[in-house]
């Protein structure tokens, strides 16, 4: 029985040790230094199971391109760019953990953070005009899975925006 109090009272503190590092910065990762548009495409998907991009389909062989493969956003009230990225600017705002670093007329850049462990992903949104659509990037910094954030955060962001 102590052995077991023991044990238990050592799962806890590790789980309060990690939450002060988490608190302190230790799983936020760093950004990215070659996100935005180049070329007409946005950076690659990650290499793991933990980003998704409307773009996949740009990067041949790429290991995680049927992993990574979303719709882009549709634009909206017939094809009217500034709106839609306004649109997503409101919607994004409003979400929490979001930071807006980037935002001109047809380029967004968000960073959301989860709130206990400070967890980061990168998240991008840039109007194509060849295409005539928003394409999206998001992916974790960290590690090597994102259980379907990233997927389950654009498909949030393309409901709202259907919805405004």
């Amino acid at each position: 029985m102590q052995v077991l109090k023991w044990l238990l009272f050592g799962i806890l503190g590790l789980a309060v040790l990690a939450l002060l590092a988490a608190q302190m910065g230790a799983f936020s990762g760093h950004a990215p230094a070659d996100l935005g548009v180049r070329e007409g495409r946005l950076k690659p998907p990650a290499k793991s199971p933990n980003s998704v991009s409307s773009q996949a389909d740009l990067w041949a062989q790429h290991p995680m391109q049927a992993y990574a493969r979303i719709a882009p956003l549709a634009l909206v009230r017939n094809g009217d760019g500034p709106a839609t990225m306004a649109g997503i600017k409101r919607i994004v705002e409003a979400m929490p953990g979001a930071k807006i670093v980037e935002s001109r007329g047809d380029y967004l850049y968000v960073q959301f953070t989860t709130r206990w462990m400070k967890f980061v992903d990168d998240t991008e949104f840039w109007i194509d005009p060849g295409n005539s659509v928003v394409q999206v990037r998001s992916a974790s910094r960290l590690g090597e899975k994102d259980f379907g954030v990233n997927r389950a955060r654009i498909e949030s962001i393309r409901k709202a925006l259907a919805a405004s």
